[in-house]
Parts: C-alpha cells; sequence; structure tokens
C-alpha cells in the first residue's frame, strides 16, 4: 500500500512539473546545429503556422555536426497560449498515430565540417491534427522522451475571424520617436464569443521573436461583434534598427562584410568590425528582418554540401559591462541570448568579440544588451528608430469552454511598411 501511495504522489508531481514546462525552441545537445521549421513552400517563411484541416505542411531539418545515422522519434503536445502543456489528452487532439519516426537523412559531402543532415515533413497521414492552438514539437532518441534533441514551437489556426491592423508612431510623447504601435481590430461575426473580455487574448511578434513578444491583450471595446484592440501603451514595441548582414553563401571567395577568410580544422570568416549605431541618424536599406537563408554557392546541393565556419563577430565599442552583456540576436541564434552568442570585451582595443560555427548562408542579425534585469535593449547597440521597417504577426486565441483549451481562431501578418495577405 505505501509502495503504491508513494508511485502516485511521484506520478502527480511529475505530471506537475511536466504540466508547468514552458515549451520553448530549445536544443538539448550542443552537437545540433542550423534546425529550421518552416512552412513547406518553395519560399522560404520562417514563420511556422498552417491552416487546420487545409492540407498545410511543414518542414524540419536539423543537422548533428557528426557523420553518424541516430535513430530519432518526434512526437507532438498541444500547449495552451502561453506554450504550457494543455489539459487535452493525445487522442484528443492527433487522429492517428502520436509518435513518429525520422527516416530521411544524408551524410555530408565534401565539407571540412563533417555531419548528418536530417529532414521531417508533418503532419502525415497517420498522425493528423485535429484541434488549433499552439503545439510544441519534440524530437528525442530511441523512443525515450526524456532523452531530448530538440523542440520548436508550431501553430494551427482555424480561421474563425478576420483582421484589420495598422502599425504606426507611438502615440505617448515618450515613445514618438522610438517605437512603434500595433492598433487592430477583429471581426468574428458568426464565431460564437459570450465573453470577450474574459475568453479572447492576443499574442503579437515581432519579426517572428517570442522573446520580447506581447502576451494576454485583452479587448479594450466590444462593439457588434469588432473587437478594439486600439490601445496607447500595452501594445507598443521598440522600433530597433534595420538589421546588419553579412553573406557566407559562399566560402570561396570574398563577400559583403566578410573580410578575411582562412582555414584551420574548419573554415573561418571574419566579418567587418562593426560600429554601435545607437549614436547616428536612421538610415533605412533593405534587410532581412533578422531572418536567415541557407544557400550554398559552392555546391550542387543546398542541405548536404553546404559547409560550416567559424565566424567572428567584432563590435567597436566602450566597455558597457556596467549595463549589461552584449549578444548577437537574430533568427540565427533562435531569438534567444545563448551563451555561445555572448561577445567578450578587450579593453585593450575598445573591441567585443566572439566566434561561432554557422553554415553557409545569408545571415542578418543585431548586437543587442541584456541588461541586469535580463531584458534586451537595443538602445546601447543598435538605437531605436520609428520609422524602422519591421514585421509583425497578431494572433488571436479563444478558450474553449467546452474542450478547455486555447485555440487559435485568427493570425495576420503586416509589415510596418506593406500588408502582407
Amino acid at each position: 500500500m505505501r509502495i503504491t501511495i508513494l508511485l502516485t504522489l511521484l506520478w502527480v508531481f511529475t505530471f506537475s512539473l511536466t504540466a508547468q514546462t514552458v515549451y520553448n525552441n530549445t536544443n538539448f545537445d550542443d552537437k545540433v546545429a542550423t534546425v529550421i521549421l518552416q512552412k513547406d513552400l518553395a519560399i522560404y517563411d520562417p514563420l511556422p503556422i498552417i491552416g487546420l484541416n487545409e492540407g498545410d505542411h511543414l518542414k524540419l531539418s536539423f543537422d548533428i555536426l557528426e557523420p553518424v545515422n541516430e535513430f530519432f522519434n518526434y512526437s507532438i503536445v498541444h500547449c495552451d497560449r502561453n506554450w504550457k502543456l494543455s489539459d487535452l489528452q493525445p487522442m484528443e487532439y492527433i487522429s492517428g498515430n502520436t509518435m513518429g519516426e525520422i527516416t530521411d537523412f544524408k551524410f555530408s559531402t565534401n565539407t571540412y565540417q563533417k555531419y548528418t543532415h536530417y529532414n521531417l515533413n508533418f503532419p502525415t497521414s497517420d498522425m493528423q491534427i485535429t484541434k488549433s492552438g499552439n503545439y510544441a514539437l519534440l524530437v528525442y532518441r530511441n523512443f525515450d522522451e526524456t532523452d531530448l534533441v530538440l523542440t520548436r514551437r508550431f501553430m494551427v489556426v482555424d480561421n474563425q475571424t478576420s483582421i484589420e491592423s495598422d502599425i504606426k508612431t507611438a502615440t505617448l510623447p515618450e515613445f514618438r520617436f522610438t517605437h512603434q504601435e500595433v492598433d487592430f481590430m477583429v471581426n468574428y461575426e458568426g464565431f460564437d464569443i459570450p465573453n470577450p473580455f474574459l475568453d479572447v487574448n492576443v499574442t503579437i511578434l515581432q519579426n517572428n521573436s517570442w522573446n520580447n513578444a506581447i502576451y494576454n491583450l485583452k479587448p479594450l471595446f466590444v462593439n457588434n461583434n469588432q473587437l478594439s484592440f486600439n490601445y496607447e501603451d500595452k501594445n507598443v514595441f521598440p522600433g530597433t534598427n534595420e538589421f546588419r548582414f553579412f553573406d557566407i553563401r559562399s566560402l570561396r571567395f570574398f563577400s559583403n562584410n566578410v573580410i578575411r577568410k582562412y582555414t584551420d580544422s574548419v573554415q573561418n570568416a571574419v566579418l567587418r568590425p562593426e560600429e554601435t549605431r545607437a549614436h547616428l541618424n536612421y538610415v533605412r536599406w533593405l534587410d532581412y528582418n533578422g531572418k536567415r537563408e541557407i544557400i550554398n554557392d559552392d555546391g550542387a546541393n543546398i542541405t548536404e554540401d553546404g559547409d560550416y565556419a567559424m565566424i567572428h563577430f567584432n563590435l567597436k565599442s566602450n566597455d558597457l559591462s556596467d549595463m549589461g552583456e552584449v549578444y548577437v540576436y537574430g533568427e540565427l541564434t533562435d531569438w534567444q541570448l545563448q551563451d555561445k552568442f555572448k561577445l567578450k570585451y578587450w579593453p585593450d582595443y575598445d573591441m567585443y568579440s566572439t566566434s561561432v560555427l554557422l553554415k553557409q548562408s545569408y545571415y542578418s542579425y543585431h548586437f543587442v544588451l541584456k541588461d541586469k534585469e535580463g531584458n534586451i535593449d537595443y538602445s546601447f547597440t543598435e538605437g531605436n528608430h520609428q520609422e524602422t521597417e519591421n514585421d509583425y504577426t497578431i494572433l488571436i486565441y479563444h478558450k474553449n469552454v467546452f474542450y478547455g483549451y486555447d485555440e487559435l481562431i485568427g493570425a495576420n501578418v503586416r509589415n510596418s511598411y506593406t500588408v502582407k495577405d
């Protein structure tokens, strides 16, 4: 009897910890590199969102930095609007198998850095998603869900709303020249929402980053099946600055912002020393909004012929350690402040630097400051400008009272200059 009680308590405790876990875009193995989860389209779109029952697919790709074939499984878990495990059981949101295998792999060819490349297209015909909302894709070894390799967020939307959005200069005087305001109206005609103030929550992303997302935004007004989110303070983002970039699509020839290339145990590319831009006026140029695009100009195949290179970042700056720590930041860091992208300050040269192994690609990025409270601050390294061109994603969540989960009933992507349908 005592053993049964202890096992029951252990199961309850384990379930409680799992339910409190916030699923993120995380690599659990240092040998995992270049993880990309995108729509299965010819045009690169890094926002992993598909329509419910619309036949859409996502494509996961990643490298293991060893020439070995490992056996990987995957499963999908349903999350609430804040990326914690929902109360749904797998059979309630999956039709078919609840676990799959990753069988598509290839070894790298003609590369200094040897690796194995893996691909997965999902959902498959024998693992269909039946509910909208937030999901986490879990990849692990040998049927063991505790031996996690990586997790990635994605979303399934059941479009029941229309969204009219407007990106404009911030209304409040203190933000007018440095921030952008995201105002929008949500029309839910034909969809029953008895209590919008209680059951509707909105998340807003800037440039696909979850790190500085606005969560759990409530309607300001409700009028004739329309929800107004025209706030002046709760829907404001720092404008930041246009993204820096470098081009290593070819490691044979010099390219934009690369000043030196050499080979030791791996290939190396030294980037042009950058300078802080906080004191400079805004200058507009076409950028990639922090994204990357894996392209290999030196070989015939993008995924297996693309080599890795040690990229040497350099930032001219005075010592900012009293304010915080400096990081490289963008899609190349999974929009997170990762230790390997933290720059070290060299006082004799008034220079920050770090070196990171990256795959051949076109990359865009920012230098950001992590302040003493752990927040991202652009004001010391990049500056904030209301004119900056940014992408914004608006996600509308509704609490399904009958099943007790957060369903995603609308999504809208808008550029601060042009609208994306």
